[in-house]
């Protein structure tokens, strides 16, 4: 099936008359930037290079994004428009290209984001709106954010926000942290849930005059005029009304795609093809193609029959055709609820209540009703409710009709209730429920929206009229077994009973004995389900005791959903700044606009050159063996395959000894890199690697945790260690000890842009021009360098930054010299990511609260290479203290090595991960001494760390003051609270990281209007660089022009990273600058009332340089680890964040129903508040994922990662983001020693995300003493649904218990 990703992106041809495409595997073409040409009927439309498919054109757009191949994450989004032959209207919905196929698009016309708006051109106020309002920081993913919006708008110029909300669902951000995309969308919504006081005078998010509370100006944005939108193309809809009738057969390779023109024809195809799946959305089918390799020779596709999209009503039910798709049946189903009577809608009420969680817009506009009831997923959300329901499956085949109930035995897979091969699923029929009958539906997942559930739930009961006497009971399950699961022996035995307690009691025990799940049941988490079970159960007895107006003292449980709200808030800072200059104010992203209409170029857009190879690589399929024989004669032998690179063939160094570029022997890890395929194709690539053959003999040990690597002491790097005072006499003079364990799991970096890279050689000087996305091009330069025999290596990074501060793009991208790109699942598989913690803690403290001894040991799992591990040992150790004065200090910390992936840099470099050990302690002791000890332990006056550095923490001390009085004058509901102090150290422990990157910067004498400056810089944020040169030289932004990032103008750099990118090269941006302003002082002097243009002229005829090289030393940093003492940091980040959540109790969700963050970040002067205040957002979001929704990585027994996309590994989405968030900045505060007075916000805010997690952690504390239970259990993060319901100790876990005791 080719996906639309590649006929979008990379050049497609079309004819009158379909022959063959020439893909060389199937019809499903991986995007690669290779053109494919191919042929193809009359059929289709393409906005963005305003193709039409009759006609031959090369499209070439590289806009739509390719991110993980799965529909999952929304970056490749564009719209489809089709004509409706059943209401006869144009159908406009949005959908994730990588899984349409191409051949589905018969009739259809696609936009792209090209096809939006060009800066070129004429900017859409979608695109506008979204740079303007600071909703792009890495661009990746911006394009599929604006046509999910623009979608919307076509459907809906003036859509609510709960339209917006659902238009999103569906798309990831790894950068902004949601928040100003999200207010870039809602300045189209007809209302606003905003400020209730606002109609009495006075908003209570009013500051004060001297502080602004907007990042843009909403009366600069253009008007939304939807009479201005492309139109259906009229061929198209001379087409839809006069629809060609005959079959449509596309031919490839392996694949041959049918698309009949009549539903006759296609019965018939389906005696003739009874194996082949019919195919509408391909949201089931394409996934499992990728991931599972399953392969149809044959595939059916229905998409032009009209009766499978038919709908009718009748006084006992609802019939809606098979081929419907999910976002159709969605709203034919609300049609139906505001028509009929509550008491005929009960099912249709539980159906739309999952169908606003299923998926992400994208697939719900694609999935069609049959396809997801086909597909009988285990997890099936639909399923359930519709079994519970009644339903009815209508069926068709050449023979005839024939109606089947969708039932146990059909989902189960019985020969008996299944379809035969022959037939089709036609339509569903869905009966009106009656009265006295109740139908609910459940769900608990990982996130609110656009993730698989965990468990879900449909439940039915109908009562004798008048009385709580049940006269028929249905409860189905999925995702507690290989299929969804009906409870019908439980239900029988309790026809009969009255709706009652005693009834609850003996349901829950009647399905705990029927729904069991064997210890080592898929997917694992068996005791979370198994409460999930009788959790909801619980859930739909208190509803129907709600809908019998029975009392009951249970009933004041929470038992409505949570909404998805778009979220309220100010963003704070201080407006003190004079009209002319620049600095301090928020400008948009230089590349907002262009990342808006895809016209900033990523390293994958580069145009193809003459001749380019693609490579592919080969990974270990053990995690610790000796490579026996490497077996390439198949994948040689396959047409396209140029070679097969092993170790021996690089000529120079294979990486350094104990971290081989390919492996040597022995490999240490799954998805250590062992040879690599190089072919003419990337799916000729990609086959070759599938028949290399290799045998391995397996090593021991095997280690994989960080207890066993403890056993083994399998270790990294010598402990890391510092002390002060004398901990062990403290220990002996307090009141009181605790003592506990912390848990951190790992986090994938999943920045939405993947590793790839391409290189293009020159041969007169045997040179490489390398494009990689890095943060670190000298870094790269010099791994490359190591492998040739003697080449120079120009390396240019990717055209557009890297996501800000996701390390991952640092170390792990010195691959093979191929045009090479990541699938996400390699990705996921080669690289490591954030190191999980282990961390034992032993603290000492006076009744008063007051902490005399602190004793903490950590321990990371490193990975099974050296790479960054020692380095974030140290860090960990240095800012393990955080915010707080102990006297007595002991921290020790040892990286241990394991055979899973090595872990690597991450934003935060180890402080997330130690500060919460740290947190976790004295949150143990607030416990017993009250919520003051946080205040009562935190540094005061100007003092000294823990290794002797001094500070002054008067801005921290403001934060958290400036955030308590916030919080006195705004009251909540008090569920879960929390309050973290942060001190977060910013930069290298090492002078040499903190210079600068040489910086050139030139101007160009030219006899137009205005003289151009040209910047090339190593950092990404270049835009706060060009208002250092705007204010130095008093010259508008706008004659500036920043070149991107290449180690041939800019040798010597050194890695983004540590916060203090923007800090050290403005410092050299300004020392360019006052070279240049020196050198035309005289010329100034002459002619003071002259011009930019005059005086640059003049030194052009003076022969004086007009361009100059700027430089910063850097800040004196080092650390002396023997005498456990240094100034390893120039300055610190100082912050408070508070959040308040509302959790429960019964599934464990949480940001449930109501939360709220406030934060207070000392950024003393901004360089731009826009994009401070994004870092923080961003980060708090990412850190928020840290500690609460992102699982930690799953690995099978044999070491290989489970958790390898958007499907199994959930970041934040944008229903995560909290309801209420308020972010200031500290006005006033100044540091000398930086530009400006400015700071690097990057990474400080991520562990302010942990006071969501502990917020959590307050909550489950209030439930557990409620319960009788104690308080105190080990603190593991992430806070999970699963760990925050099973730490929520009940009656019904205790059911769970005694259930797996007594079986």
């Amino acid at each position: 099936m080719s996906s639309v990703t590649q006929l979008i992106r990379y050049g497609v041809a079309f004819t009158d008359t379909w022959r063959q495409a020439t893909d060389s595997s199937d019809l499903h073409l991986t995007p690669q930037r290779k053109p494919s040409w191919l042929e193809t009927p009359w059929g289709g439309h393409y906005h963005g290079g305003n193709l039409f498919l009759d006609r031959p054109f090369p499209v070439r757009l590289t806009g739509t994004k390719y991110a993980c191949g799965r529909g999952g994450c929304g970056a490749c989004t564009v719209m489809v428009s089709k004509h409706d032959p059943v209401s006869r209207k144009i159908r406009h919905f949005s959908v994730t290209a990588c899984l349409v196929p191409i051949c589905s698009l018969y009739g259809a016309a696609v936009t792209t984001v090209e096809g939006v708006g060009s800066i070129k051109t004429r900017l859409h106020p979608v695109q506008e709106r979204i740079a303007k309002s600071h909703g792009t920081q890495c661009g990746f993913c911006t394009p599929g954010m604006v046509m999910s919006m623009y979608t919307l708008l076509r459907n809906h110029p003036q859509p609510s926000e709960e339209q917006l909300m659902e238009a999103l669902g569906g798309n990831l951000c790894r950068c902004t942290g949601y928040r100003p995309i999200l207010e870039s969308g809602r300045t189209f919504c007809a209302e606003s849930s905003g400020c209730q006081q606002k109609g009495r005078g006075k908003c209570c998010l009013d500051q004060g005059e001297n502080i602004c509370t907007e990042l843009f100006a909403k009366d600069e944005f253009q008007p939304l005029d939807p009479t201005q939108e492309l139109i259906f193309p009229p061929e198209l809809l001379r087409m839809a009304e006069n629809p060609e009738k005959r079959t449509l057969t596309f031919h490839g390779e392996r694949v041959t795609w049918i698309s009949p023109g009549t539903l006759k024809d296609l019965l018939e195809l389906k005696v003739k093809h009874p194996d082949a799946p019919l195919i509408l959305g391909n949201t089931s089918l394409g996934p499992a193609k990728k991931s599972q390799g399953h392969f149809h020779p044959v595939l059916l596709s229905p998409a032009r029959i009209s009766e499978l999209s038919m709908v009718s009503t009748t006084s006992e039910g609802l019939t809606i055709g098979a081929g419907c798709s999910l976002a159709q049946v969605k709203d034919i189903l609300a049609g139906r609820v505001s028509e009929l009577p509550e008491e005929k809608t009960q099912t249709y009420r539980a159906l739309l209540k999952h169908l606003k969680r299923l998926a992400g817009q994208q697939i719900r506009n694609m999935a069609s009703l049959g396809g997801h009831i086909m597909s009988r997923h285990c997890y099936s959300d639909l399923n359930p409710v519709l079994a519970v329901g009644n339903t009815a499956l209508n069926l068709m085949s050449k023979e005839g009709t024939r109606q089947i109930p969708l039932d146990r035995d059909f989902l189960a897979g019985l020969a008996s209730a299944d379809l035969k091969p022959e037939e089709i699923l036609e339509s569903v029929y869905i009966p009106h429920s009656q009265r006295w009958e109740f139908v609910s539906a459940f769900r608990q997942a990982q996130c609110q929206q656009n993730a698989l559930a965990d468990v879900t739930a449909g439940m039915r009961v109908l009562f004798q009229e008048g009385t709580d006497t049940i006269e028929d009971l249905s409860l189905a399950y999925g995702g507690v077994g290989d299929a969804t699961i009906s409870a019908q022996k439980s239900c029988q035995q309790l026809l009969g009973r009255h709706w009652n307690e005693p009834m609850l009691d003996e349901a829950c025990r009647l399905l705990l004995d029927e729904v069991s799940l064997p210890g080592g049941a898929p997917g694992g988490s068996v005791e979370f389900k198994r409460t999930l079970v009788v959790s909801f159960f619980f859930k739909f007895y208190l509803e129907v005791l709600q809908e019998l107006k029975k009392p009951g003292k249970l009933l004041s449980v929470a038992l409505e959903d949570f909404p998805a709200t778009v979220p309220q808030g100010v963003q704070s800072v201080d407006s003190h700044q004079a009209l002319q200059d620049p600095v301090g104010r928020p400008i948009m992203h230089l590349s907002g606009l262009k990342h808006a209409t895809g016209e900033a170029i990523f390293c994958d857009d580069i145009p193809t050159v003459d001749k380019e190879l693609f490579m592919a690589l080969v990974t270990s399929t053990r995690a610790h063996a000796k490579i026996i024989s490497v077996d390439l004669s198949k994948a040689l032998e396959l047409p396209g395959v140029v070679d097969v690179i092993t170790a021996e063939d690089i000529p120079g160094t294979n990486g350094a000894e104990d971290d081989r570029l390919l492996a040597v022997d022995k490999v240490l890890c799954v998805g250590q890199i062992v040879c690599a395929v190089v072919a003419e194709t990337e799916a000729q690539a990609k086959r070759a690697v599938e028949e290399t053959k290799i045998a391995y003999e397996d090593l021991e040990p095997v280690i994989f945790t960080i207890e066993d690597a403890i056993k083994h002491s399998s270790f990294l790097c010598p402990e890391k260690k510092l002390e002060q005072g004398n901990v062990e006499k403290a220990f002996e003079e307090v009141d009181q000890i605790v003592e506990g364990e912390v848990h951190v799991g790992g986090q994938e970096h999943f920045y939405m842009e993947t590793q790839r890279v391409l290189v293009i050689p020159k041969t007169e000087d045997k040179e490489l021009d390398i494009y990689v996305s890095t943060q670190d091009p000298a870094h790269v330069q010099v791994r490359s360098k190591l492998a040739p025999t003697s080449p120079t290596c120009s390396f240019r990074r990717g055209l557009q930054s890297p996501q800000p501060h996701r390390t991952g793009h640092q170390w792990r991208n010195w691959l093979p010299h191929s045009s090479c790109l990541l699938d996400r699942e390699d990705d996921m598989l080669i690289t490591g990511g954030r190191h999980p913690l282990f961390g034992k803690y032993k603290v000492g403290f006076m009744n008063s609260g007051r902490i005399r001894a602190l004793d903490i040991e950590c321990f990371i799992n490193g990975g099974c290479t050296l790479d960054d591990s020692e380095l974030v040992t140290e860090f960990l150790i240095l800012k393990m203290e955080n915010a707080y004065k102990i006297h007595n200090l002991r921290f020790r910390g040892r990286a241990c090595m394991t055979n899973l992936p090595s872990n690597t840099a991450f934003r935060g470099f180890g402080f997330p991960q130690g500060t919460l050990v740290t947190e976790s302690c004295i949150t143990a002791v607030a416990a017993k001494c009250g919520p003051s000890v946080r205040e009562k332990n935190m540094y005061k006056t100007v003092d000294k760390t823990i290794y002797k550095q001094a500070f002054n923490p008067e801005p921290l001390i403001r934060c958290w003051n400036e955030l308590a009085e916030f919080n006195k004058k705004n009251y909540w509901r008090k569920r879960g609270l929390a309050v973290v102090p942060m001190k977060f150290s910013v930069g290298f422990a090492a002078t040499s990281f903190h210079q600068v990157r040489l910086i050139y910067l030139c101007l160009l004498a030219r006899f137009t209007r205005q003289p151009h400056w040209f910047t090339s810089t190593q950092m990404g944020p270049y835009w706060s660089h060009m208002e250092v040169a705007s204010r130095e030289l008093k010259v508008p932004t706008s004659h500036m022009h920043i070149c991107e990032t290449s180690t041939a103008t800019v040798p010597n750099t050194i890695a983004t990273a540590a916060s203090i990118g923007s800090d050290v090269n403005g410092r050299a941006v300004q020392n360019a600058c006052q070279i240049l302003l020196k050198r035309l002082e005289p010329i100034i002097k002459k002619n003071p009332e002259g011009t930019w243009e005059d005086w640059v002229k003049a030194a052009f005829e003076q022969r004086i340089s007009l361009s100059a090289t700027g430089y910063f030393r850097g800040y004196e940093a080092f650390m002396d680890w023997e005498k456990g003492e240094g100034d390893p940091f120039p300055y610190y980040v100082y912050g408070a964040a508070s959040s308040e959540v509302e959790v429960d109790c019964l599934t464990g969700a949480h940001k449930v129903k109501k939360i709220r963050t406030d934060i207070v970040m000392d950024a003393c002067c901004s360089l731009n508040p826009a994009i401070d205040i994004g870092q923080i957002e961003g980060s708090f979001t990412q850190g928020m994922g840290l500690y609460t929704t992102e699982e930690e990585l799953k690995y099978s027994p044999e070491g290989v990662l489970y958790s390898r996309g958007p499907d199994d590994y959930k970041i934040p989405t944008i229903t995560d983001v909290p309801e209420e968030f308020n972010v200031s900045l500290l006005p006033s505060s100044q540091t000398p020693l930086t530009i400006y007075s400015s700071k690097g916000l990057g990474e400080s805010g991520m562990f302010l995300g942990s006071s969501v997690f502990f917020a959590i952690a307050d909550a489950v504390a209030t439930a557990r003493r409620e319960r009788d239970i104690a308080e105190d259990f080990t603190v593991r993060s992430p806070a999970t649904p699963e760990r925050v319901r099973m730490a929520c100790a009940d009656r019904f876990t205790e059911m769970v218990r005694d259930s797996r005791l007594f079986s």
